[in-house]
């Protein structure tokens, strides 16, 4: 193993020897109190959706994804894209990558909702600014579909909104929002 298998190694063993205290007697099994974990055994289901719920409903923005996800996939119950969709724009409002993604890549596909190449790639690209490499190049494949007049529409909304955010940090504090952070 190489020095940064090792060094990432040890770091993963150091972040979760703090978890372990909390398994009980059991050091393989974490409790997921508190957290939206829907991968359960079939008879747990219910009570994990439940859970899931109250935390997506509560503003859980990863809850929210996860739910997204559950009703998005098929392998163990009927789709539900209307709810998929729903949840991932919950995830989405908040800033959260994965569901951006997914949610872009619905309006792509025309999947539970009209396709839609410009909403695509605005929300495609809000992806890739919030760390998701995967929607950066989508949002090109998108982009690609797109004549020029809606690509130049497209990017003055994404102008906006970064008008906008920048707006709110500039109001939400007296320092510049490129101010070096504490």
């Amino acid at each position: 193993m190489n020095r940064a298998g090792r060094t990432l190694l040890m770091g993963c063993l150091l972040l979760t020897t703090p978890l372990l205290g909390h398994a009980g007697d059991n050091s393989l099994l974490i409790p997921a109190d508190g957290s939206c974990v829907l991968d359960t055994r079939p008879e747990d289901l219910e009570q994990a959706l439940a859970q899931c719920r109250r935390l997506a409903e509560g503003g859980d923005s990863q809850a929210q994804f996860e739910l997204g996800e559950y009703f998005y996939d098929a392998s163990r119950h009927p789709q539900d894209l209307p709810q998929a969709v729903h949840w991932y724009e919950q995830a989405s409002l908040q800033g959260h990558a994965e569901a951006q993604l997914r949610l872009g890549t619905l309006f792509w596909h025309g999947e539970g909702v009209p396709a839609n190449a410009m909403q695509a790639y605005i929300v495609l690209k809000m992806a890739a600014v919030n760390g998701s490499d995967e929607a950066l190049d989508s949002a090109d494949q998108v982009a690609e579909q797109m004549n020029r007049e809606q690509l130049e529409h497209a990017n003055r909304v994404l102008g906006e909104i970064f008008r906008n955010y920048l707006q709110e940090l500039q109001a939400s504090d007296t320092r510049s929002p490129f101010a070096p952070l504490p």
